[in-house]
């Protein structure tokens, strides 16, 4: 599971989602990609199941690249439990991604295995996502 080694603050505020993504929105590895259409927190349980959806299928064959990484921990109260008394534990560790963001990139592979494993790895995420490649292929 992807998660930091170790981070500045225990606990995050929440913050927004407004806006399309800035950076990570081009192909910069790969030949072929999946891109973000909506905004979401993605966990790194969601990142892994992608991952090895893709890894499944292509058999191990091309490369893959993970474009985004869970720096964001999620905190959470027990259940059944009266409010006030502070912020709850860390629980888990998202990855905050606007639209326009490159999940994953492939390579080495082609265009009808990549657009399958795309589409099964889509399948595992939260959001709507879109096969997108470079212009030379």
């Amino acid at each position: 599971m992807l998660m930091p080694k170790r981070t500045r603050w225990r606990k995050h505020h929440r913050g927004r989602m407004k806006g399309k993504s800035q950076r990570g929105n081009t192909l910069s590895f790969g030949q072929y990609g999946i891109k973000a259409l909506e905004p979401c927190w993605m966990t790194a349980r969601q990142i892994e199941a992608a991952r090895v959806s893709m890894t499944r299928y292509i058999k191990r064959g091309g490369k893959i690249w993970i474009r985004i990484f869970p720096d964001k921990p999620v905190t959470k109260k027990p259940a059944e439990t009266r409010m006030g008394k502070g912020k709850g534990s860390p629980e888990y560790w998202v990855a905050v991604v606007r639209p326009g963001r490159i999940l994953f990139e492939l390579e080495g592979i082609p265009e009808n295995i990549a657009k399958e494993a795309v589409r099964l790895a889509g399948s595992k995420l939260p959001i709507k996502t879109k096969f997108i490649k470079t212009r030379g292929v």
